[in-house]
């Protein structure tokens, strides 16, 4: 596994472990750590986390902070692809 999927997929698991995150993100950041572990090829698993995290957006029980991580997680899948 990449270094890169590896640091993505410990701000998602920091993400999963913080109990200010809605259980609906904390559903969707599931999805996509199993998303970066099972898929071979790093552009497909990127596209298809980044599909997944786009869901999310218009969220507005999210607090901003838990937007900003979720952009800057948007922003590192994007470099991988």
């Amino acid at each position: 596994m990449n270094s890169k999927v590896k640091e993505i997929i410990g701000v998602l698991e920091e993400m999963q472990n913080d109990p200010t995150v809605p259980k609906n993100v904390k559903a969707v950041v599931a999805n996509v750590i199993k998303i970066l572990q099972e898929e071979k090829d790093i552009s497909v698993a990127s596209y298809k986390a980044l599909s997944a995290l786009e869901e999310l957006s218009d969220d507005n029980n999210m607090q901003s902070y838990t937007r900003t991580q979720l952009w800057d997680v948007a922003s590192m899948l994007e470099k991988l692809t």
